[in-house]
């Protein structure tokens, strides 16, 4: 591959060499041809490397994620969850659930939440303001009473709390506060206030959590007791799977190609990358969907930030900010198994709105925390995932639809020969797709989910063909969230339609559901209209 690299690159640039004299004419006199050929000779090589670049740099994480779960699963005969789960000395978890009319679902997650194995654990629903029957079918389903209970205000919160609830009698370990809409960042920190555990776990409503989630999830902050302040967990795509009882029961890559690409991104991106971050000591992102967190340092931080769109990615920093600033030694980890699972959008449409939104949130939160790139008081953290965000996740998009559009411009106009821009591009999108196989490899082998051989079939097939159209489509919406943020526009989330994620799913599991894929992740539907 290096000697194809070599000669195709030499191919490029001797013909824009050739055109040097030209384009510099072409160029004064203002014709189309010469500026091509003169971008073409200042970007061609820097873009081609910076393409290596970053696959490299996946690579390199993928490789690290390897070593990182083969450790885990060799230790997993000594991780103790059967004894975790009938100990009374078990950190006790306060899973936080935001919800916004969440009718659909509500009460089949509550119910797998509440069963998840754990001998200490509550259930907080924040009904953050919902329009529907989010709240009333919850006090159908478990009898809940109102209950003369005074939050603290550890944590400031937005949206007042009109009430809390409890089931009749104490018959399960559920809470339910009400409160005026807020958005989920403020519902979650309404669930903080509610917390009485020590350790909080924050997810979503339409999250599905393995029944061990819990347990293993907590097992750093037992392990390493003064150091652990927060670990994130696995999320991965439901689409096209089996729920029995809100546990997924048979894991299906889903039947849209917009689904499969996504499940390919996230073993790429979310799974195996941040496993490899997380072996660096450096992860700096924990996903909303299925996060740990120790209470105390989240009152120290003052919870999530309301006003960030990337509140999951904020929040993060800020709790590397403020224990680098109080000298604190602290670890963040990431724990690869067992799973959230989750809903990811179906459609173009949707998921458009939700990458620029990432992207948008992934600059605004760099942009908060611009003090702490590249300085070394924060160790790793300042001069090295940092930069490696700012580089190759804030900056990327731009790079790639400069070559996307550079490319056919500079063979239409007889800057660079057909030939040799093929097969440039064949090379930069092959090293792609074997980045994400050996993603797909290293999870396949480490948990075996695939239980089809067609399932890794497509998935394999997914990893090729996000290469053609998807993923240049999604950094023309990524560049559209940053020209967004830099027109100083306003976020709009819109409206989304979707199905319950667990609906007629029962508390007894007695229901197989097949889940749909016509919907878009909860998340967005949550935040529409704030």
């Amino acid at each position: 591959m290096s000697g194809l690299l070599a000669d195709a690159l030499g191919a490029v640039a001797d013909s824009a060499g050739a055109w040097g004299l030209q384009a510099q004419a072409d160029l004064a006199s203002g014709t189309v041809r010469g500026t091509v050929a003169v971008l073409v000779q200042v970007l061609a090589v820097p873009v081609l490397l910076y393409v290596l670049a970053i696959n490299s740099s996946y690579l390199v994480l993928i490789g690290l994620a390897g070593v990182d779960m083969v450790r885990y699963l060799r230790r997993g005969f000594f991780r103790g969850v059967e004894d975790a789960s009938a100990s009374p000395l078990t950190q006790s978890v306060s899973v936080v659930m935001p919800a916004f009319d969440e009718e659909a679902s509500v009460v089949g997650s509550v119910s797998a939440m509440l069963a998840l194995r754990h001998p200490r654990h509550e259930v907080v629903v924040v009904d953050d303001g919902s329009t529907d029957a989010t709240f009333a079918l919850l006090r159908e389903a478990f009898d809940l009473v109102e209950v003369p209970r005074r939050l603290p205000t550890d944590v400031p919160v937005r949206g007042a709390v009109r009430s809390v609830h409890v089931p009749r009698g104490g018959r399960s370990p559920l809470v339910v506060v009400r409160k005026d809409n807020g958005g989920r960042a403020d519902a979650v920190n309404a669930g903080i206030n509610a917390a009485r555990h020590d350790l909080v776990c924050i997810t979503d409503a339409d999250s599905v959590l393995d029944p061990d989630a819990l347990l293993t999830v907590s097992r750093p902050f037992a392990d390493d007791p003064e150091r652990v302040v927060a670990t994130g967990g696995a999320v991965r795509a439901v689409n096209g799977s089996t729920l029995v009882g809100g546990r997924v029961a048979d894991v299906r890559m889903p039947r849209g190609w917009v689904a499969r690409f996504q499940v390919v991104e996230y073993l790429r991106a979310f799974c195996v990358g941040r496993a490899g971050w997380s072996r660096l000591q450096s992860l700096v992102l924990i996903s909303g969907a299925f996060g740990m967190y120790r209470r105390d340092v989240l009152v120290e931080v003052g919870g999530l930030d309301p006003t960030c769109i990337g509140e999951d990615f904020e929040l993060t920093l800020r709790l590397h900010r403020h224990m680098r600033e109080s000298g604190r030694d602290h670890r963040v980890v990431f724990v690869p198994e067992p799973a959230s699972w989750t809903e990811v959008p179906a459609t173009s449409a949707v998921l458009a709105r939700q990458r620029r939104r990432w992207q948008r949130g992934l600059a605004e939160t760099l942009w908060r925390h611009r003090a702490m790139v590249g300085n070394p008081r924060y160790g790793r953290i300042g001069l090295l995932a940092l930069p490696y965000y700012v580089l190759f996740e804030l900056v990327a998009p731009v790079i790639e639809l400069v070559g996307v559009v550079l490319t056919p411009l500079a063979v239409a106009f007889g800057v660079v020969p057909w030939k040799a821009a093929l097969l440039l591009m064949v090379l930069c999108y092959g090293y792609a797709v074997v980045v994400t196989v050996a993603a797909l490899l290293v999870e396949e082998l480490s948990f075996h989910r695939s239980q089809r051989w067609r399932d890794l079939a497509r998935g394999l097939a997914a990893a090729v063909l996000e290469n053609v159209g998807h993923r240049q489509l999604t950094a023309l919406w990524r560049v559209q969230g940053l020209w967004s943020l830099l027109r100083g526009q306003q976020q709009v989330w819109g409206a989304m339609d979707r199905q319950g994620l667990a609906a007629g799913a029962s508390a007894d599991g007695g229901d197989v559901v097949h889940l749909p894929e016509t919907r878009a992740s909860r998340r967005e539907l949550a935040e529409a209209g704030r």
